[in-house]
């Protein structure tokens, strides 16, 4: 099966401030596009959308980005970085013993800088994992739906990795909190090959279910666990 590129969309109030911000973070450049604005990945490191929207958020979000440390002052630099752009220190009840350091962006979305050291998230580069909510069955599927093979099946808990390595996708396991309206942050796909009926009709029979069409043509879907995402037509 083909690999297949990932995006992450990110519904934003301000979705040009958001993307100079994670731009500044990643080291990325920022390319404006008609949805709004896209810091394009590569084959292993996944790409970040980010697009306007009235959203509030509400509660956690499912998903949060790992940042990764390759040196000891690494993750403190790092942490400078993100308060000199907008970003600040947040408090979801981690452990003072707890290595990582938990902060949220300009927006509020919530996003870990791990410590130096970390074996799991080792050679996965500085967007070293997608942390997510999730049970089993939806790490099963999107192993299946990206082509990308399970690296972590444990303890109800799932990680998937590009077969070109880099960031890993993983779920953590019940119990996942219920859902409070659409996600502010979801999955974002371009077919292999260009055939987005091809592609959706796929998707469904691996378990998504179909929800609407967007004006743009877009298809949107839901995993086994009621995540949104998008299917793009080319």
């Amino acid at each position: 099966m083909l690999s297949r590129m990932l995006t992450v969309t990110f519904d934003a109030h301000e979705p040009a401030r958001l993307a100079q911000f994670w731009a500044g973070m990643l080291g990325r450049e920022v390319v404006e596009n008609a949805g709004g604005a896209l810091l394009p990945g590569d084959e292993t490191q996944v790409s970040l959308q980010f697009v306007p929207s009235p959203a509030r958020k509400v509660g956690p979000n499912r998903i949060h980005l790992h940042l990764t440390s390759a040196r000891d002052d690494d993750q403190q630099h790092t942490v400078d970085t993100a308060l000199k752009l907008g970003g600040g220190h947040l408090d979801v009840g981690q452990r003072p013993e707890e290595g990582h350091i938990v902060l949220a962006d300009p927006e509020g979305n919530e996003f870990c800088v791990i410590e130096a050291g970390n074996g799991f998230l080792a050679g996965c580069g500085l967007l070293g994992e997608l942390a997510c909510d999730g049970n089993r069955e939806v790490g099963l599927f999107w192993s299946e739906a990206l082509g990308w093979p399970l690296v972590w099946d444990q303890d109800q808990e799932t990680a998937i990795q590009s077969p070109h390595g880099g960031t890993k996708v993983a779920w953590g396991g019940p119990p996942v909190a219920p859902k409070k309206g659409r996600n502010r942050q979801r999955f974002d796909l371009a077919p292999a090959g260009g055939d987005q009926q091809a592609e959706v009709e796929r998707l469904v029979s691996l378990g998504a279910t179909r929800l609407e069409v967007a004006e743009d043509g877009a298809v949107m879907l839901a995993d086994p666990d009621g995540n949104e995402f998008c299917v793009r037509g080319s």
